[in-house]
């Protein structure tokens, strides 16, 4: 009867460790999941800010190229090229 008891004890402690090292790891699969969310969200706020930046350092060249800077007067010309181009086919729609 002995052996019975021993190999249920050691049965029992073995669960029981199982069960303790399942509890850690959820808990640890909820802190890293919390942390996933708040580097995608921050990542998302990165993603925001080039994109805003982009937006203003491609206004300042536009702007320096309009002031004189010999850099982009090309990409200058070329966009006000464009927006003209614009304001004639909106022209040419609301003619017809």
């Amino acid at each position: 009867m002995s052996k019975i008891e021993d190999i249920v004890d050691t049965l029992e402690n073995r669960i029981s460790k199982v069960l303790h090292k399942q509890e850690v790891l959820k808990q640890t699969n909820a802190k890293l999941s919390e942390q996933l969310e708040n580097y995608q969200n921050q990542i998302l706020q990165y993603q925001e800010q080039i994109s805003e930046w982009s937006d203003r350092y491609e206004t300042l060249k536009t702007a320096n190229a309009i002031l004189g800077s010999d850099e982009n007067k090309r990409e200058t010309k070329l966009k006000i090229n464009s927006l003209i181009r614009d304001i004639d086919h909106c022209i040419a729609q609301l003619s017809e």
